[in-house]
């Protein structure tokens, strides 16, 4: 969404900048650090963690910052109050239950793909689960089953948009990385409706994923299942898994 520039609250677009600083790559940041990852004054930097600090969302030794639990509670509300996730996961903890296997829906958000429901089964099923595979979690887009999916859903301007403001990070040495190679893994997700990542994000993680539409046929998030390596490379077992993920996503369409 657009708004006027006169309708923006610069200190609240700063702030939040400067919580998203904070990552899996930063878990603890000083305020030279936080000014050059929000794009702000060493000055401002510093203000806005004091600010956040009294605020209860960060913490602080005196001279580095992170996050509190207090942060959970803008991600907590979202998944309390937000429909799409409650309406999800009944159906992931079903299929979890019959399978064992690791189910997760997740949508996109600018270059990421952000787990909004989630659902494992025994013990054994967990271990397949990437770093960093919990609820909330943030993926890079390019190199995951859920991602493309979404990224080959898109329109085709939108997507030409967000294939020119990005490049393509090689995460493991199967990462697609080239542009060309990466637009045509796209058309033929679009064209099969479905995607197989494997070990593209991390090693050992195999993963198949299909679009989640609403009753209008928009795409709105991506489901997934994470499976073994030698499940995903025989085409019953990877059609067993499909056929799963596709029935789940024709459930609960008329329910989104």
């Amino acid at each position: 969404m657009n708004i006027a520039r006169a309708d923006t609250i610069d200190g609240l677009v700063k702030g939040l900048a400067v919580l998203e600083s904070f990552d899996t790559e930063r878990q603890r940041l000083n305020a030279t650090q936080t000014s050059e990852r929000a794009g702000l004054t060493r000055a401002a930097a510093r203000r806005h963690l004091l600010t956040l600090t009294h605020l209860g969302y960060l913490e602080t030794d005196g001279s580095h910052f992170w996050l509190s639990p207090r942060v959970l509670r803008l991600s907590g509300a979202y998944l309390a109050s937000a429909r799409l996730p409650r309406v999800i996961q009944p159906t992931l903890n079903r299929l979890a239950s019959e399978t064992q296997d690791v189910y997760s829906a997740v949508v996109l958000d600018g270059d990421e793909v952000v787990i909004i429901a989630r659902s494992s089964g025994a013990v054994p099923a967990t271990r397949l689960m990437a770093y960093g595979m919990h609820l909330g979690a943030r993926l890079p887009a390019h190199a995951t089953s859920t991602g493309r999916v979404l990224l080959a859903a898109l329109p085709k301007l939108q997507l030409s948009t967000w294939l020119k403001a990005r490049t393509l990070p090689r995460l493991t040495p199967h990462t697609t990385t080239d542009i060309r190679a990466f637009k045509a893994l796209l058309a033929e997700t679009a064209s099969q409706d479905y995607c197989v990542a494997s070990q593209e994000h991390e090693l050992g993680v195999h993963a198949v994923a299909v679009p989640l539409r609403n009753p209008q046929g928009c795409v709105v998030a991506a489901l997934n299942v994470i499976v073994p390596q030698g499940r995903i490379r025989e085409a019953p077992q990877l059609e067993q898994a499909l056929e799963r993920l596709r029935q789940a996503a024709l459930e609960l369409r008329q329910m989104l």
